[in-house]
Formats: structure tokens, sequence, C-alpha cells
């Protein structure tokens, strides 16, 4: 069951940027509409369970929301610069890293040498994984639908939206709280957090309300994802959560038309077989 509820944020998350992409709309709009979303699901799971809310999970839970909502954000403006199939593998590998050994670190996770040998080989694997889907080959240059393209820029916004990310897992991890009661504080934080982003950048118009479907995507991978990592922990359950990367980078160049050389392509086929088996070495761990 627990690799169940693994899988839904895989192909939940996995298909937010290419849903996104589709729908249209700037960084900000985008940010917008799925905190309204993430909100709306929230809400009424939070009306269904009614669980019993004290003041330190209404605290913690905002101040997730509002990290993760500075993640969000700035991986919408990192790809952007960059586009979905670089920009997100990208995202995904800083992620990973940050999260694993926050997990077997601080957390204590991992307690044997078979946990650190298993837990690194499956690190390393989607990491490098994640590394080959986003390689770009040097005699091809980049061919991207976006006016704006700087991979120096994209960068620097990947690396804030991992310390947001990363703050907003690890916060509540730490916590210990219920991700059923958490939910509903979390999606207020993160509402608050679009907004101040939005403020004098952007109105609410057709691209924040199509933009709503990738909020119940995310918050429905998200009770997923946090409900697995309260059975195997931050580090298992995080890194298996984001074996969807396959779906977004594939999605990106046969969905999005983000264009692809033919050795660009090997290198995508062999990241996502890299990324596959780190994702079961962490099944096996968990086994």
């Amino acid at each position: 069951m627990t690799i169940l509820f693994a899988l839904v944020p895989m192909f939940a998350w996995g298909s937010i940027a290419l849903v996104s992409g589709k729908l249209g709309g700037d960084a900000n709009q985008q940010t917008l509409g799925m905190t309204m979303g993430a909100f709306v699901f929230a809400l009424v799971t939070f009306m269904i369970v009614r669980p019993a809310v004290e003041w330190k999970t209404l605290l913690i839970g905002f101040l997730s929301g509002v990290f993760w909502c500075i993640g969000q954000n700035k991986q919408f403006h990192g790809m952007k610069y960059i586009g979905v199939s670089v920009g997100l593998p990208l995202s995904t590998g800083f992620q990973l890293i940050l999260n694993t050994i926050a997990g077997a670190v601080f957390f204590h996770e991992w307690t044997k040498t078979r946990d650190f040998f298993l837990g690194f080989t499956a690190l390393a694997l989607l990491v490098f994984g994640a590394y080959l889907t986003a390689r770009q080959d040097k005699d091809s240059g980049i061919k991207t639908d976006h006016m704006v393209l700087d991979f120096g820029k994209g960068l620097r916004m990947l690396l804030l939206s991992t310390i947001g990310y990363g703050s907003y897992t690890i916060l509540i991890t730490w916590a210990g709280l219920d991700p059923l009661t958490v939910i509903f504080p979390q999606s207020i934080g993160m509402l608050v957090g679009a907004g101040v982003f939005a403020v004098g950048k952007t109105t609410i118009n057709k691209y924040v309300w199509r933009n709503i479907l990738t909020g119940l995507l995310w918050g429905a991978g998200n009770v997923c994802m946090l409900l697995t990592v309260r059975s195997v922990g931050l580090a298992i359950g995080f890194s298996l959560s984001q074996m969807g990367i396959i779906i977004s980078t594939l999605g990106g160049i046969f969905l999005l038309g983000e264009h692809k050389t033919k050795k660009e392509m090997i290198y995508v086929v062999i990241g996502c077989l890299l990324i596959i088996t780190g994702g079961l070495v962490l099944g096996y761990m968990k086994a």
C-alpha cells in the first residue's frame, strides 16, 4: 500500500509542468492558480476528515506552505528560462540531494551500513539520471519557443527553488504532523505566498483559473507523499515521489515540443533507465 501511495505523487507531480505548460500563463499566474487549486483540494479534504487542529499545526503548516510557494514560483521561473525538459530534471536532482541527506543525517532514518550503501547508490542513480535527461548536445544549440533563454539565471532560480521546497518537506517531517491535518493550514500559507508574488505583477484571469487544475493534481500528490514519508521516512519517501521526472521529461519533449537531438534523446533514455533503477533500489530498501 505504501508503494501505491508513493506512485500517486510520481504521476501527479510529474504531470504538473506539462499541464501548466499547456494551460499557459506566466510564472506568477501559474503559481497563483496552482495554489488556489491546492486550497480547494485541502478545504474539501478538511471538511471530509474534520481533524482537530492545534496551534502548532497551524503555524508549521502555514510556514511550510509559504516555503513551498517560494519553491514552486522559482521553479516556474527557472523553467521559463531553460525549458521543462532541462529545468525540471535539474530541480529534481537538487531536491533529491537535499532531502536525502536531511533524512539520512538529521532524522537518522538510515542507521546501518547497508542503509547508507543502498541509499547513496540509489541517490547517485537518481541524480546522474536527472543529469543525463537534462544534458545538452553542445553542437546543436537549444531550440525553444520561449523568448528569453538564460541558463545562468535559470540555474539561480532553481537553487532558490530547492531551498524553498527543501524547507517545506523538512519542516513537516521535523514536526511529525499528521498529513491530513496539516494540508489545510499549509494551503493557506501557499495562497498567501502566491498572493504576495502576484501583487502588482498579475491579475486573476483565464490563465489563473485554468491552472487551478494543476493545484488539484499537486494536492493529491502532496497528501500521498506526506503519508509515504510518515511510513518510510523522508529520504526514501521523497525520492520515490520524484520519479515523476520521467513523465515530465518525456512529456516536455513529445507534448510541449521541446527540441532534442538524436544524441540528447540517447541521454534521455539512459537517464530515465537510471532513475527507474534508483527507484527500484529504494523500493528494495523498504522491502
